[in-house]
């Protein structure tokens, strides 16, 4: 009896060691695949600058390929050029270790797969050569295209991810709201703070009329609360909408209070329409005293606020964090306005949307067609 009892857990135990061995094969056979394509990539390069062979020698090579190992995947005319743009981008692949790309990338955590890599390795191979595509096509600047994909080793971005985030210039935003979390909080959490925080966020899931009321606001933000998680960033678990705290015998009901998994912090957000006013941060700042007091565990780092406003005054908001005790951030939002009737027949339908989505996920599952 005794031993059917612990059968589950030795299950258990099993199945994630070969999950684990999985995920360290997939790893592995990507690191190859990758590594193949740079020096394919390189040789083409060497040759073509020896020889001074022209952009005509790819298709027939694709095409020779094709016939004598017909088995083979991935040597398409179109996966051959962006090899040779792949070595061309990276002639010194080995340049960029995980403390490099971590450093260009503005980011502190690197993944344990990463981790592990030794200093000499390339951070290169541990991207799937999907994203790789991607950044080649989307980014031209080096530097701009390491913080992408440092991002993407650190946030684990799908594909379709990582495009949704170029095409929003994440890399412009993280980092640059107004705070104060140098002065309220030690380092590094005050950096991890800052760089998980960005301004403006951007809700363009959302439509709505220009006389909306905050309340409306919180609704279709929870309504869509995997969007939404996608926007503020990886690591915010959400509490609740409307969270009820009671102080002495009054009753508060804070926005949207969030639990960040990486940072061990709550976050409470408050959503307000119009400007910023300086009285915003001081509730705010109340309400992080209060969670602090009644929901913060004893290991947990100090409650952060974030305000969002649909635009503020950058010095205005500046006077109203000084002197403000919590570690508090504001921040502007932007979203989609209701389009008028008239213009409505102008969109997309929905059968052509989907129809771009399943060529866009098709692109991801075969991104050397």
């Amino acid at each position: 009896m005794t031993e059917l009892s612990q059968y589950p857990a030795l299950l258990s135990e099993i199945k994630a060691q070969i999950h684990a061995a999985q995920s360290r094969a997939m790893l592995a056979v990507n690191a190859e695949l990758v590594q193949l394509y740079w020096h394919v990539g390189q040789t083409l390069h060497t040759r073509q600058a020896q020889s001074g062979w022209g952009a005509g020698i790819i298709p027939r090579l694709a095409q020779d390929i094709r016939n004598e190992l017909p088995e083979v995947k991935g040597f398409s005319a179109r996966n051959l050029d962006r090899m040779l743009a792949f070595a061309r981008a990276y002639p010194q692949p080995q340049v960029f270790s995980p403390q490099l790309v971590a450093k260009m990338a503005r980011v502190e955590i690197v993944p344990q797969a990463v981790a592990k890599t030794a200093d000499k390795e390339s951070v290169l191979w541990q991207l799937p050569w999907g994203h790789h595509a991607l950044l080649l096509e989307k980014i031209k600047d080096l530097e701009v295209r390491c913080w992408y994909l440092g991002q993407t080793l650190v946030q684990g971005w799908s594909r379709n991810t990582l495009a949704l985030q170029i095409k929003g210039q994440a890399h412009d935003r993280h980092g640059q709201l107004i705070n104060n979390f140098a002065e309220r909080l030690s380092s590094p959490q005050s950096d991890l703070v800052q760089q998980s925080l960005k301004d403006p966020y951007i809700f363009d899931f959302l439509t709505l009329e220009a006389g909306f009321h905050e309340r409306e606001l919180e609704v279709y933000l929870v309504a869509h609360i995997e969007k939404f998680l996608l926007e503020l960033g990886q690591g915010f678990a959400f509490v609740g909408r409307q969270y009820h705290l009671t102080v002495g015998d009054k009753d508060f009901y804070l926005d949207l209070l969030f639990y960040h998994l990486k940072l061990r912090c709550y976050l409470v957000i408050e959503l307000k329409r119009g400007d910023f006013k300086p009285e915003y941060a001081g509730k705010l700042n109340f309400y992080c005293n209060v969670v602090d007091d009644s929901l913060r565990h004893a290991s947990d780092a100090p409650t952060i606020g974030l305000m969002l406003c649909q635009d503020k005054d950058n010095v205005l908001a500046e006077y109203a964090l000084r002197g403000i005790d919590k570690p508090i951030g504001i921040a502007s939002y932007e979203l989609t306005r209701s389009l008028p009737t008239t213009l409505q027949s102008a969109l997309p339908s929905i059968e052509s949307i989907e129809a771009e989505l399943n060529s866009y996920a098709t692109a991801e599952t075969h991104p050397e067609s």
